[in-house]
């Protein structure tokens, strides 16, 4: 028996094993939202998402609505969602009330686009340290020296032992910050329980370098950069859900202040054709279509 809350077309694709958030873009109601709310670069938009979403099969468990607010918020940002590019992540975690969500985070590449935009800044950088390259840092009149090695194959494989970050205003005022290894270290494990546990899913585990730099310009930025009024935006919906309103409400899980904490991934039933036997749309689905729909998109 079909659900009422879709078309007929829609009930179709989603049964024959057409993903679910393709579908889900492709109704009327998501097709006219995308379009109000980006204008002439909605099909780029669409295709973009699309792309990210396919390639992480757990994000395609997550709520249609959930990844599409977050993925608007990242457009009016004017972050690609790539995540080849690492601007932002579409991060998918499973909360014990709603299910499978999405989550909306900001890597460190994002933050030096949004600090370059706007206008202030004249120098901007963060960079891993490698044994053998610190010379010397002087935190009270913020004084560093290196000696970077030059081979670059050499300095991708070297240890590394701290964390520099700097910016210049267009002004001439100037602050460095660095962080040791083991500094790093101490704060991942006191603000991420996930990396605590050390099961393998958080970002500090996967990419710990990634994660460190992101800290760098956060602790930087948020305490002695100017902020846009988008960077203001970034940082306050930062490890956030976006509701349909654009609202960013923290997820209130094990979600530390530079990262995220993935849980254990659930096993989620695939919506579609079993053994070529339609079958029906569960509510929660149909709810998430007619969620943007409004009552507009009408079954066929």
């Amino acid at each position: 028996m079909a659900n009422n809350n879709l078309s007929t077309t829609q009930q179709k694709n989603l049964s024959a094993g057409q993903p679910r958030f393709s579908v889900f873009m492709s109704s009327e109601g998501v097709k006219q939202l995308v379009q109000k709310s980006i204008g002439a670069d909605a099909q780029k938009f669409t295709a973009a998402i699309l792309s990210a979403v396919s390639v992480n099969p757990t994000l395609q468990q997550c709520k249609n609505a959930s990844i599409l607010s977050a993925a608007l918020l990242g457009n009016s940002l004017n972050l690609s969602p790539s995540p080849q590019l690492g601007q932002y992540y579409l991060v998918p975690f499973n909360d014990k009330n709603q299910g499978m969500l999405a989550q909306f985070i900001l890597g460190y590449k994002g933050y030096i686009q949004l600090a370059i935009r706007s206008g202030q800044y004249k120098k901007l950088n963060v960079l891993a340290i490698k044994k053998g390259e610190l010379v010397r840092y002087d935190p009270l009149m913020e004084e560093f020296f290196v000696n970077l090695i030059q081979d670059e194959e050499e300095r991708e494989k070297a240890e590394t032992v701290g964390y520099f970050a700097m910016f210049e205003y267009t002004n001439g005022f100037r602050k460095t910050l660095y962080w040791s290894k083991a500094k790093m270290e101490a704060h991942a494990l006191k603000y991420s329980k996930g990396y605590q546990a050390k099961k393998g899913y958080t970002f500090w585990e996967k990419d710990f370098d990634s994660m460190a730099m992101k800290t760098m310009l956060r602790q930087l930025i948020s305490k002695w950069g100017i902020m846009s009024i988008d960077m203001q935006t970034a940082l306050t919906s930062d490890n956030c859900v976006i509701d349909e309103q654009g609202e960013a409400h923290d997820i209130g899980l094990s979600v530390d202040e530079d990262g995220v904490v993935l849980p254990d991934n659930p096993e989620i039933g695939n919506v579609g054709a079993e053994n070529g036997v339609e079958t029906e749309v569960p509510p929660e689905v149909a709810e998430e279509f007619d969620f943007f729909d409004k009552g507009e998109n009408k079954p066929e």
